[in-house]
């Protein structure tokens, strides 16, 4: 697994995220945001060290049910999860150190 660069097509249910296993980074967003898009360099440079944490990528808004469930207020909020459950979380990442932070957490 790698970092996504397109957004999921469609969102999981928050059931299928509280089920995943293993290290899981669920970066919530939209295409158009520039803080998101700004991110994004920083979100690859991070996973270099990471490949094998698994990437969801999900654009939020309106009446999208995950990012509401997860009280997601901002643009980009990376939550990171280790077997279903949140273990930390970032809102608008300024350095890929505080990412790769993340990263190593819930990668064990």
């Amino acid at each position: 697994m790698a970092m996504n660069t397109t957004y999921a097509a469609q969102e999981p249910s928050r059931n299928e995220v509280d089920a995943l296993e293993g290290a899981t980074l669920i970066e919530f967003g939209a295409p158009w945001c520039g803080f998101c898009r700004a991110a994004q360099p920083l979100i690859e440079q991070a996973f270099q060290d990471h490949p094998a944490i698994r990437h969801l990528k999900i654009e939020d808004g309106s009446g999208r049910r995950l990012g509401r469930s997860f009280k997601v207020k901002l643009w980009p909020t990376l939550i990171f999860f280790r077997n279903g459950q949140e273990v930390s979380r970032l809102v608008r990442p300024a350095s890929t150190d505080d990412i790769r932070q993340g990263l190593a957490g819930i990668d064990q």
